[in-house]
């Protein structure tokens, strides 16, 4: 992580002024955060001083969330997309208790966090002060220990800076996730000890490339003894995805992911056979049981219900799985896998591909150079018709419907058409995670298996799976990607819920579209109970015009009712937009989702 200097002196604070609030804000500024998400109150004011001083000499600065959830989902989208670590706060009692969904929510998806929560004055402890949430009180500290790595009380500002110190290491430690540290409000404002940070976080969040030597060597050999070899790809391969791909080409292993490492590979890569697991596709799935396989090499990936097909021991949960980690608990999971390989993914698979091609040195792969050149151009529109995808969706003609309403299958097809393919798209919890998971298949350039190919393109909350999530890390993810348009595709469940965060995006000026499937229910418990034939209850929501919303809020409202109105969209305009847009798309209220493995896993649960 680069540095980044601060020079307390400069803005409205002297060295003498400096106070408990800007050494904390001077150990964000040197991990190059950008941004703390929060929403403001009287005892973390002296917090958001600091954040003043500290924007007005180009230092992280506040972004003003309307509710505490949604700057927990900012500060997580923000931190996928920028790989920094993510920050949010909240002021003490409510704010703080209203923090929790979002760092849970992180928690269970292995982000590295901030969670920065105020008290009232250690003196008024115990004493019913206005909101108060202390030890004698509502316990947040104790609340926060059951969704972070770390929850404590700065008692005295002397300890301030040791355990800020620990807590930014220890959300960085293996697994990954949140840390919190809660800090009454005259130890915020005290002046502090120390003038300036007294330790380089960044050097010492630099984790050296680990691996268990043996175990590596015993996968190269695994390797190089199967007959059939397939890759799953899950969500902590980020970093690794272009190497993955280099080694995949080199063997010619079919590629699938989970529904976690969906966006990581492009669905057009000649290997890529599509997603297994919640919503996937039934070619996955056939590869994975296919019987001339005998060895499945997963990467990252931590194999619970949503991933693992339901722990399907047909499929992955078998003796023919190497588990590669670098996360140990994800480990514990695959108990009947014949190899466990220890360490940091990019690493692992580097060093497998440099000994395949000592052994192969003339094996480069089928991809012709014509290939990689034309692999490697961004295409849209038309040329995109030029590709096809390597693996099979369920209902195809859908994908094509004119019909109206419109199908969610074929709005899934024209959201990859028509936006670039340097779009960032987020799905969120609902039937709109299942529809993008099947079938949006967004083109990005990751086809020929560069090994500078970093970070994903799409982006859910799978595990814990947050209502809303994706509306407020749109808003992060747009800040941590100035440039690139964001699309949130999200429900009018969702939208009811979380649907005020917009505003953020009206205020910061981002160019985020939010596309509502608009249905007039909660559409995966309706279609959920339909399939489990349950009774039909509790479902029903209001039908609302989410374009009039929009406009209320001065923000560019768009009705979609058939395939022609979304053809007839200016994109280009829109993603050029300094601000966001919503599509109130009306869906076909009766399209039945991919969600059969959900409900299979629900009628099992005796």
């Amino acid at each position: 992580m680069p540095n980044r200097t601060v020079n307390v002196a400069q803005g409205s604070v002297s060295r003498s002024q400096f106070e408990a609030g800007d050494l904390l804000v001077a150990y964000l500024a040197q991990l190059s955060v950008d941004y703390v998400f929060g929403v403001p109150g009287g005892a973390i004011e002296p917090l958001y001083n600091a954040l003043a001083r500290s924007a007005r000499r180009g230092g992280p600065r506040s972004v003003v969330a309307r509710h505490e959830t949604g700057a927990a989902f900012m500060a997580d989208g923000y931190g996928r997309q920028t790989g920094k670590l993510a920050v949010c706060c909240a002021t003490t009692g409510p704010g703080a208790t209203n923090l929790i969904t979002g760092v849970a929510s992180a928690y269970e998806n292995h982000i590295p966090m901030l969670v920065i929560t105020a008290q009232t004055a250690l003196s008024n402890f115990g004493r019913g002060a206005f909101q108060e949430s202390s030890c004698t009180g509502i316990n947040t500290v104790g609340l926060f220990q059951y969704c972070t790595r770390y929850s404590t009380l700065v008692s005295h500002a002397d300890q301030l800076e040791h355990k800020l110190s620990t807590a930014i290491m220890m959300a960085y430690q293996s697994p990954r996730g949140p840390t919190h540290l809660s800090i009454p409000l005259d130890i915020l404002r005290s002046i502090s000890p120390v003038k300036e940070p007294s330790y380089n976080l960044a050097t010492l969040l630099h984790h050296p490339s680990l691996l268990d030597d043996d175990a590596v060597k015993a996968l190269c050999y695994q390797i190089e003894q199967a007959k059939k070899v397939v890759f799953v790809v899950g969500e902590e391969c980020s970093e690794a995805i272009g190497t993955i791909l280099e080694l995949a080409l080199l063997i010619q292993a079919e590629v699938v992911t989970t529904p976690h490492g969906k966006g990581l590979v492009s669905p057009y890569h000649p290997l890529f056979r599509g997603v297994v697991g919640f919503a996937g596709h039934l070619s996955a799935s056939e590869v994975l049981s296919d019987p001339k396989v005998d060895a499945v090499v997963v990467f990252g990936a931590s194999l619970g219900e949503w991933a693992s097909n339901g722990w399907d021991a047909n499929t992955l949960l078998n003796a023919r799985l190497i588990h590669v980690e670098n996360t140990e608990g994800n480990l514990t999971r695959t108990p009947m896998a014949r190899l466990h390989v220890r360490g940091t993914i990019i690493t692992i698979c580097e060093r497998v591909l440099d000994y395949l091609r000592s052994r192969s040195p003339e094996n480069e792969g089928p991809v012709s150079q014509i290939e990689r050149r034309r692999f490697g151009s961004p295409m849209r529109g038309a040329a995109m018709q030029e590709t096809r995808c390597h693996f099979q969706l369920d209902e195809e003609a859908k994908y094509c419907d004119d019909s109206t309403p419109i199908k969610p299958q074929r709005l899934m097809r024209e959201l990859t058409r028509l936006f670039p393919p340097n779009t960032r798209f987020l799905a969120d919890t609902g039937n709109s995670m299942a529809w993008a998971i099947h079938y949006l298949q967004p083109f990005d350039r990751r086809l020929a298996g560069r090994r500078d190919a970093k970070g994903g393109i799409f982006r859910s909350c799978l595990e814990f799976a947050s209502m809303g999530w994706a509306i407020g890390a749109a808003v992060g993810t747009a800040l941590g990607a100035p440039g690139n348009p964001v699309v949130c595709i999200t429900g009018d469940g969702s939208l009811l819920m979380s649907g005020q965060e917009i505003t953020v995006a009206i205020q910061e000026k981002l160019p985020v579209v939010f596309i509502i499937l608009n249905d007039a229910a909660l559409g995966m418990v309706k279609h959920g109970q339909r399939l489990a034939k349950a009774e039909p209850i509790a479902f029903e929501l209001p039908e609302i015009n989410y374009c009039a919303y929009a406009e209320a809020m001065g923000v560019p409202g768009y009705v979609i009712h058939a395939p022609q109105d979304m053809l007839e969209l200016d994109i280009e305009a829109i993603c050029q937009r300094p601000g966001p847009s919503l599509i109130d798309v009306r869906v076909d209220p009766e399209e039945v989702p991919p969600i059969n493995s959900r409900i299979r896993i629900l009628g099992m649960a005796q």
